[in-house]
């Protein structure tokens, strides 16, 4: 398709959207990214689409959340992508939008068997004794249901639901033209990064989409937490998996928010939080790979009290540069060192070195002194991040996705340990791990191990290296001679094949021992 053809379909859909977004009186969305006021306004009616009364009292962010709920699935994620992004749209809509979830109708079992027995191309009786047709969840892009195998095993079955790539690929087709439109035309948004911001929205689409990729996830963390006794991740049945289509073990337990109540099941929610924490800490800074959906939906409890973490479509990534990063500017917080904090944003490269580290720890103490001032059990690390993240603004700090990400799995956390302990902060229960962490990973024995693991990296690219460097050399020198260059001295000359190992080895030597040292 051709670019004029994709604008004209990207436009046609964008009236649609605009249309569904002045009904509910949420075009004012728009305004936030440099449309004037009065003209979206004259254009909602234009367009035959004034407010609606039902939304007549409802809060912005409330009336936006209503809208994108109303857009369809793909608008859903971006909700919740902006969930997170109160330097997008504010705070307290990003506090309304932190509600929305995916809770759809159930498509019916007959199409959901059909898509089961197409992408394994056999009977179902041949894969399950029994199946459940009413689903147990149903969500934007999936669905799950129960389900007992030909082998007598109980296991959740999870289902994409039809045509659901089309619809996915059409909004964010839409919302990858937007945002380089707004990039191209409002320069003053480009340090918020919309275009990486989506493009970070569909890659979690698209591996929500290929069930394998979330199947390997689990795969993956329940490896992670194998002697973890208080944690659990359900075992995939490959057999029964593929890109449609996810099998997983069947978990007994109830939701992680009822527990302690009349229905609970007598587990102390003192001790789950305590084990959340320690999860949560493992997952993000020993792993660097968390679960990113942690609302109790997807936390279920048993009567022996282990957590049994399900739906893996969202996971988080953190390399050990932003680990180290995340362990010093949270230990600086929690111990008021706020030159730490200042250090730390200026040491891994995310505020430019020309900004006062003084003003920097300044505005870190001015957002975090009222927030730790508070009764412990609402301290908000997560609100913390929040405000951190939006007044760095001032010293240039590109946004970060991936700690984005983090900052808004701490809040639904946060969240869930709230309702379970209103009184007990999980994060300063794992306070003394990020300490320990920040001694022993972050200490000069981790940096010279790093740097030797740096070195024997390059050693072994050595010999490759060094072939293109003689190849280098001897082009250089056929060139010489084919331009009639003046011939260098004898005595002066060295073979191509004898300086360059040396001039190497000595470079590869300097920078492990800078690393090392620094």
């Amino acid at each position: 398709m051709t670019a004029a053809l994709q604008g004209m379909r990207h436009l046609r859909r964008a009236v649609t959207v605009f249309r569904v977004l002045a009904r509910h009186d949420a075009a004012f969305v728009l305004e936030r990214f440099g449309a004037p006021r009065l003209p979206v306004r004259a254009a909602g009616w234009l367009l035959l689409a004034p407010p609606s009364r039902a939304v007549a009292g409802m809060r912005r962010g409330e009336r936006l959340r209503t809208a994108l709920i109303a857009l369809g699935p793909a608008f859903v994620k971006i909700g919740q992508a902006l969930s997170v992004r109160p330097d997008l749209v504010g705070e307290e809509m990003a506090d309304d939008l932190a509600t929305l979830q995916d809770d759809m109708p159930s498509i019916g079992g007959g199409e959901v068997r059909t898509a089961i027995e197409r992408e394994f191309e056999q009977p179902l009786d041949e894969l399950f004794s029994e199946f459940e047709d009413e689903a147990v969840a149903a969500a934007s892009i999936a669905q799950v249901h129960r389900a007992t195998t030909t082998e007598g095993v109980e296991v959740a079955v999870k289902v994409l639901r039809p045509e659901i790539e089309d619809a996915f690929a059409r909004d964010l087709g839409l919302a990858r033209w937007a945002a380089r439109l707004i990039e191209r035309r409002l320069p003053r948004f480009r340090r918020l990064r919309p275009a990486d911001a989506v493009e970070t929205i569909a890659r979690s689409v698209e591996m929500e989409m290929d069930l394998r990729l979330e199947g390997a996830a689990a795969d993956e963390l329940r490896v992670n937490f194998a002697d973890e006794a208080y944690f659990s991740v359900p075992e995939v049945d490959w057999q029964r998996t593929g890109r449609r289509v996810l099998t997983m073990r069947w978990v007994d337990g109830i939701p992680i928010d009822r527990i302690g109540g009349e229905d609970g099941n007598g587990v102390d929610p003192g001790e789950v939080v305590a084990s959340l924490a320690r999860v949560f800490f493992l997952q993000v800074f020993r792993d660097g790979f968390f679960h990113a959906d942690l609302h109790p939906g997807n936390l279920f409890v048993d009567e022996d009290g282990v957590v049994h973490a399900v739906d893996f479509g969202i996971m988080g990534r953190l390399d050990l540069a932003s680990r180290r990063y995340l362990a010093d500017m949270l230990h600086g917080f929690l111990t008021g060192d706020y030159d730490r904090v200042a250090r730390a944003h200026l040491r891994a490269g995310y505020v430019p070195p020309h900004h006062s580290p003084a003003e920097f720890a300044q505005a870190a103490r001015s957002i975090a002194e009222p927030i730790l001032g508070l009764p412990l059990g609402e301290i908000s690390l997560a609100r913390l991040l929040a405000q951190l993240f939006a007044v760095t603004r001032r010293f240039d700090m590109q946004t970060q996705p991936q700690l984005l990400l983090l900052q808004k799995t701490m809040l639904v956390a946060e969240g869930v340990g709230r309702g379970l302990c209103p009184g007990l902060n999980m994060w300063e229960l794992a306070r003394p791990l990020v300490e320990s962490w920040v001694r022993s990973g972050d200490g000069a024995e981790a940096r010279l191990r790093e740097a030797a693991d740096g070195l024997l990296d390059a050693l072994e690219r050595f010999p490759q290296v060094l072939k293109e460097l003689e190849r280098s050399a001897a082009d250089a020198a056929a060139r010489r001679q084919e331009g009639s260059a003046p011939v260098e001295p004898a005595a002066n000359r060295t073979a191509p094949g004898r300086a360059w190992p040396a001039r190497v080895v000595v470079a590869i030597l300097v920078l492990a021992a800078v690393a090392a040292l620094g």
